[in-house]
């Protein structure tokens, strides 16, 4: 297994740990006048781009894709997509543990599939097995299943007191 390649892939979930366990370091990090969600946003993003890099790195890509490819990978981007438009930003990205008061939402994957977040992003993660070693993409799971275990322990009283 390329060190670099599993470094990268599991760059973001130390980050999202600690951030559930210390948002109020996180608010304070993020200074009065910055919104804590999108700046938690940009850094997730650009930890996304290096997990991408990271399989881009030690994949094999052929054309056209397995069948299974397309079924998976499609409901898990539309899981995904669906998230975040009925969380938003805030909701998608920690708001609630940054002091963010975030309705709560039962449409559609929610009440229906638990962390559909993170399912649809496995299944994405699984469609992509004919191009990316399995081991690669057992890391990255396991990651998306640590943080799982970590957010449904969700203690209230570690919430962050929003910056006045």
């Amino acid at each position: 297994m390329g060190v670099a390649a599993a470094i990268g892939v599991i760059s973001p979930f130390p980050f999202y740990y600690w951030l559930w366990n210390h948002p109020q370091t996180w608010v304070e990090l993020c200074g009065k006048g910055r919104d804590p969600s999108k700046v938690m946003a940009m850094v997730s993003h650009f930890l996304k781009l290096l997990q991408f890099l990271s399989l881009f790195s030690v994949s094999s890509l052929s054309w056209p894709p397995p069948l299974y490819f397309w079924p998976l990978f499609a409901f898990g981007q539309f899981l995904n997509f669906r998230v975040y438009q009925l969380l938003g930003e805030s909701g998608t990205y920690y708001g609630v543990r940054f002091g963010k008061n975030v309705p709560w939402v039962t449409e559609f994957p929610f009440g229906f599939i638990q962390d559909p977040q993170y399912i649809g992003s496995i299944m994405s993660l699984l469609a992509c097995l004919s191009w990316v070693p399995f081991q690669y993409v057992l890391l990255w799971i396991m990651g998306y299943m640590f943080m799982i275990r970590v957010e449904s322990k969700e203690d209230p009283t570690t919430r962050a007191k929003p910056l006045s």
